[in-house]
């Protein structure tokens, strides 16, 4: 994973496989979600860092996904990620995955997680280094 640029983190860096299409010959929704999900873990970790609190997490709250173009099997796909706000328990980001030979825009998702204690089952406030680090990855 390289550092966050002018386009954003490259959180994400895969393929289109031949198992992942339906009968149409696109790849299926679902393994976008699955590729998004992917990005939003290294974008998570690049806020945290290593976690060693094990009693703190995220929580998915949102998730809003735009197919911008179809992705036949064998395409190369690359995810960026830039966070769009840090509110007072959450951070919102938005991830764009484009062809990574061609640049052509396949798909955009905006995803909202709430920092969350995984032992008293809440939210909790993002601490002063989490809000840097989402600054710097906007």
């Amino acid at each position: 994973m390289t550092g966050a640029g002018e386009d954003g983190l490259v959180s994400y860096v895969g393929v289109a496989h031949p198992w992942m299409c339906d009968t149409m010959g696109h790849m299926n929704v679902r393994h976008y979600m699955g590729m998004f999900d992917d990005a939003s873990f290294h974008l998570l970790g690049a806020l945290t860092g290593v976690e060693q609190d094990k009693s703190v997490g995220w929580a998915d709250v949102r998730h809003e996904i735009e197919y911008r173009h179809e992705t036949p099997a064998g395409t190369l796909l690359t995810i960026r990620s830039k966070v769009v706000r840090a509110g007072r328990t959450s951070v919102t980001y938005r991830h764009v995955m484009s062809n990574t030979q061609t640049g052509q825009l396949h798909a955009e998702a905006t995803v909202t997680s709430v920092r969350f204690d995984l032992v008293a089952r809440k939210s909790i406030e993002l601490d002063d280094g989490i809000r840097r680090q989402a600054e710097a990855l906007g």
